[in-house]
C-alpha cells in the first residue's frame, strides 16, 4: 500500500469535490447524514452505556457515509443500507470495525476522564450527559481550560481515526496498523489538511453570516434561528461527503495507480 504526498492546493479540491458530489445526489446524501445523526443521538440518550455505544459505532457509521459518497460520485443513488457497509462485507471486516470502534470509544472517554482533573468534571458531564451551555459557564476559567485540554488531546485521536475505517474496509489493513497509517497520512499531508480545514471553517462562517443577515432582515432572531439549524446540517452533510476524497487522494488505489508523490507503508 502506498501513501500519497499531495500538494497543499489539493485541500481545496477535497472541499470542492465534497460539495459537487453532494449536489449530484443531495436528497440521498442529506437523508443518509440525517439518519446518521439521528442514530447517534438516539444511542447517546440511552442510560449508562449509550454514549460509549454511540462512540463505538462512529467509525462504522462514518465509513457508511464514505461508501455513500463513492456511490454518488459514480452517479448512483445510495440506499440507506449502505450505512451498514462495514457490517455487510464479512465477519472479519465487521470484527475489525468493531475493534476500531472500541478503541475510539475508549480513547474518547479517556480524554473526558482526564479533563476532570482540570475542572472537576464540569465539561465532561455537560458533553456526555447533556445540558445547556450558558455564557457564564463557558467563561469560567477551569471550564474553558478543560475544553481546550480536550481539544488538544482529541486532535491526534481524530487524525488516527480519520482514514482508519476506510483503510480497514477498502485495503484490509489491521485495525491497529490502520491507526498508524492514518496518523502518518495526516502528518505527511499536513498542509493539504490545513487548507481543507481552513476552507471549511471559512465557508461555514461566510454562509452563516449571509444566512443570518438575510433571515434577520426578513423576520428577526426567531426566523434566523429556525433557518440556521437546517442550513448548518446541510453544510455538515457536505463536509462529511468531502471526507471520502481526503482518503482517496491520500492512499494509492489497490492497483497501485497514483498521480502524486508516494511512499511505501507496510
Amino acid at each position: 500500500m502506498k501513501l500519497n504526498i499531495v500538494p497543499a492546493r489539493i485541500g481545496f479540491q477535497w472541499l470542492k469535490s465534497g460539495i459537487t458530489t453532494f449536489f449530484k445526489q443531495p436528497v440521498a446524501l442529506a437523508g443518509l447524514f440525517f439518519m446518521f445523526m439521528a442514530a447517534m443521538s438516539l444511542l447517546s440518550v440511552l442510560p449508562m452505556l449509550g454514549s460509549a455505544l454511540a462512540l463505538g459505532l462512529l467509525p462504522a457509521a462514518t465509513l457508511g457515509l464514505m461508501a455513500a459518497t463513492l456511490e454518488a460520485s459514480k452517479g448512483k443513488f445510495p440506499m440507506p443500507a449502505i450505512l451498514l457497509s462495514a457490517f455487510r462485507a464479512g465477519k472479519a471486516q465487521a470484527r475489525a470495525m468493531l475493534v476500531l470502534g472500541g478503541i475510539y470509544s475508549a480513547g474518547f472517554l479517556l480524554i473526558m476522564a482526564l479533563s476532570t482533573l482540570v475542572d472537576g468534571g464540569k465539561f465532561a458531564s455537560l458533553y456526555l450527559m447533556g445540558g445547556s451551555m450558558t455564557p457564564d459557564t463557558v467563561l469560567q476559567g477551569d471550564f474553558l481550560a478543560a475544553m481546550l485540554f480536550c481539544l488538544a488531546l482529541y486532535l491526534p485521536l481524530s487524525m488516527m481515526f480519520w482514514h482508519a475505517p476506510a483503510l480497514v474496509f477498502w485495503h484490509g489493513v489491521a485495525p491497529v496498523k490502520s491507526l498508524f497509517f492514518s496518523l502518518m497520512a495526516c502528518i505527511k499531508n499536513f498542509w493539504a489538511f490545513t487548507v481543507f480545514t481552513l476552507g471549511w471553517l471559512a465557508l461555514f462562517m461566510v454562509v452563516g453570516l449571509l444566512a443570518t443577515s438575510i433571515a434577520m432582515a426578513l423576520g428577526g432572531p426567531g426566523v434566523a434561528s429556525a433557518f440556521m439549524f437546517p442550513l448548518a446540517l446541510l453544510l455538515a452533510a457536505m463536509f462529511f461527503t468531502s471526507i471520502y476524497f481526503t482518503f482517496r487522494d491520500s492512499f494509492a488505489s489497490p492497483d497501485g495507480s497514483t498521480n502524486s508523490e508516494s511512499i511505501e507503508v507496510t
